[in-house]
């Protein structure tokens, strides 16, 4: 099996579509080609481990093989193998209740693949922004089409090459190009579209697509808090979101934004994040396991937010242990604190996506409770406390895509959890069976008897009718 790469030309998408839906509409796949589907790339995952790390290594222009292991094979062959083993279940039948009014008779819910599903992932995890909703898709019986994002070209070519082996161009084929190809690949009538990516780029996306009707899962970003409360221990709270913010260089969808420290903390938290990066990367420059920003552009756009933030008054803490030179020549960003950043600039406005992180000074819970609300709903909310009750009022105030209590970032990879934004940060939900579900037709079904007391109410209308309406309605 060979699927070629897709030149940048509308009409040869249209025809892979087309392909595509034809061979879904002869026969969707049943639970052993599934379940056969996801063994063969689970397979193929681990077979080219170390060309997924090398990959993605040259994308970034450095990137620890670790990270790429713990933050995008691990993740998706976790995705993978929850699946198999609850895929039989995931597709069986679900009973459903029916009012007393209609017994005899039966009702359930069964679970259809959609049909074809267009994923448009983004280039800051390539491998598993791409590879953890096809598992999904797959696993609810569609065909899928992907779309890789250009801006990591060496981890595209592998997905397609990788992908071309395991499964015919009818089923799952990879589709590489630029944006132009992006949007020409949005305004495909597919039957789903999950896009990752920015909010503005989201916008587009749903805007297309809603040219279709087509229904859409959009997974975007947004500035998550990071929210100390004034008992939990300040080390340990710099620690663990300093660690967060700095995998990937800050590269991440859910990485904490900014964090919210109790104002008479503020000095602690510095010499704690100073310590914690200077004990993590002794060096930066001269250090496979510090990451490099994804490009030149983006890493002006950083250098252009905290250079704004200086002009404006704040102060800019670089965290820069050996003292080296940190340029857009080779990429590297120095982990960067603000403080006291003025609330209308950039940085504090947008998400940051990068190494940079504003620290915010609070007096109360509820002033820190106010300040996260006052702003669109986050796709993740880091609180660190250990006291159950004030816990569970952070949670109840606050609304947001996902959470992690007491660490950062780890509730994205559980597949037991749905992982979704809300508001500005995206819409739906995947991962395990909510991705199941994401990429399934929920068909009600209902069940009649051999015999209803409802055919007492057809016409023409007499007093057992009348008698019987009384009854059901309560009258």
């Amino acid at each position: 099996m060979s699927s070629p790469a897709i030149a940048s030309d509308g009409a040869e998408l249209r025809r892979r579509f087309d392909a595509q839906r034809e061979a879904f509409r002869l026969r969707a796949p049943g639970y052993r080609e599934r379940v056969d589907a996801l063994r063969r790339l689970e397979k193929a995952l681990l077979a080219r481990k170390a060309d997924i790390i090398q990959a993605i290594d040259e994308d970034f222009g450095g990137r620890a093989a670790e990270e790429t292991v713990a933050l995008e094979l691990f993740p998706v062959l976790n995705e993978i193998r929850y699946a198999i083993q609850r895929l039989k279940h995931w597709m069986a039948p679900r009973h459903a209740s029916v009012g007393w009014q209609f017994w005899p008779a039966r009702a359930r819910v069964v679970y259809q693949p959609r049909g074809v599903v267009g994923i448009l992932s983004a280039w800051n995890y390539p491998l598993f922004l791409s590879l953890a909703p096809l598992a999904g898709a797959l696993a609810a019986g569609n065909h899928v089409m992907l779309k890789p994002s250009e801006l990591a070209p060496r981890k595209a070519e592998l997905i397609r090459s990788m992908i071309a082996e395991l499964y015919g161009p009818e089923y799952v084929t990879v589709v590489v190009g630029d944006s132009r190809v992006a949007s020409e690949f949005a305004s495909l009538p597919f039957d789903h579209l999950l896009f990752t990516g920015s909010a503005r780029i989201g916008k587009l996306v749903m805007k297309a697509a809603s040219e279709n009707l087509t229904p859409v899962t959009l997974e975007l970003g947004g500035k998550s808090p990071a929210l100390v409360s004034d008992e939990y221990p300040v080390r340990k709270a710099a620690e663990r979101i300093l660690t967060g913010k700095l995998y990937n260089a800050g590269q991440t969808c859910v990485a904490p934004d900014y964090a919210l420290v109790p104002r008479e903390r503020m000095s602690d938290f510095v010499t704690a994040a100073r310590d914690t990066v200077g004990a993590m990367y002794p060096k930066l420059v001269q250090n496979a396991d510090y990451t490099r920003i994804i490009s030149v552009p983006h890493y002006r756009r950083l250098r252009g937010l905290v250079d704004s933030a200086r002009q404006a008054g704040a102060e800019v803490v670089e965290i820069n242990p050996a003292a080296e030179v940190c340029n857009e020549e080779n990429r590297v960003f120095p982990p960067t604190l603000l403080l006291n950043t003025p609330q209308d600039l950039g940085v504090m406005q947008e998400e940051v996506f990068g190494p940079v992180l504003p620290i915010v000074p609070y007096g109360g819970l509820d002033e820190a409770i106010a300040y996260i609300n006052a702003r669109p709903h986050p796709l993740a909310l880091y609180y660190f406390d250990e006291n159950g009750r004030r816990v569970q009022d952070v949670l109840a105030r606050t609304t947001a895509g996902g959470a992690t209590v007491n660490d950062c970032i780890f509730h994205v990879g559980q597949p037991c959890l749905p992982f979704g934004g809300v508001g500005d940060s995206g819409m739906g939900h995947y991962h395990g069976f909510d991705g199941f579900e994401t990429f399934s037709k929920k068909k009600g079904v209902f069940l009649q008897s051999r015999w209803t007391p409802l055919g007492l109410l057809r016409p023409p209308y007499g007093p057992v009718a009348r008698r019987l309406l009384r009854f059901i309605v309560g009258a």
